[in-house]
């Protein structure tokens, strides 16, 4: 079964981190209502205010635990709202998400976290840099990525590594 795109994948990574550091403080995008609704239609949704208690829930949930801070069977009762249904598509068999329009987002990120899970676990996971508060999906070869952005947090690392070397070097 290929119900779960690139596309979702992204959603997936984009809803996580709609809660990031910004200035030393944390931020919900997803707390406003314009800016979550502006978000919502941004991935392809409606911007409803169901829509937006979906997509916070399922996103608080998929955070503890991919954080490691709730087992994943905190999921299961969101997981099955899910409905996939057969479609022939030009002699193809594809699936079709069958959920109430409100779930849609939410329903394509839940799928997507799943499908991770269970085809690369721990490819999901926590930005390394502690102060940070978004999450990056390794996608390489080696599984090596610890940043959500090695232009912001694994560059500060770096710099820090390297304060820390050069300061110890004089002292």
């Amino acid at each position: 079964m290929n119900s779960v795109t690139r596309e979702d994948e992204d959603l997936l990574l984009e809803l996580l981190n709609t809660t990031p550091v910004v200035g030393n403080e944390r931020v919900d995008h997803l707390a406003d209502s314009p800016t979550a609704e502006n978000w919502a239609r941004a991935q392809g949704g409606a911007g409803t205010a169901g829509e937006i208690r979906s997509l916070r829930s399922v996103r608080g949930a998929i955070q503890d635990v991919t954080r490691g801070r709730s087992p994943a069977q905190v999921l299961a009762r969101q997981l099955e709202r899910i409905a996939l249904r057969p479609r022939l598509h030009e002699g193809s068999l594809t699936w079709e998400l069958d959920v109430p329009a409100d779930e849609t987002l939410a329903a394509r990120a839940l799928l997507a976290w799943a499908t991770i899970n269970e085809r690369a676990p721990g490819r999901l996971r926590p930005c390394a840099n502690s102060e940070c508060c978004r999450f990056l999906l390794d996608r390489s070869r080696a599984n090596t990525a610890q940043w959500c952005s090695m232009a912001i947090c694994g560059n500060r690392f770096k710099a820090r590594r390297h304060y820390r070397r050069t300061r110890s070097a004089s002292d």
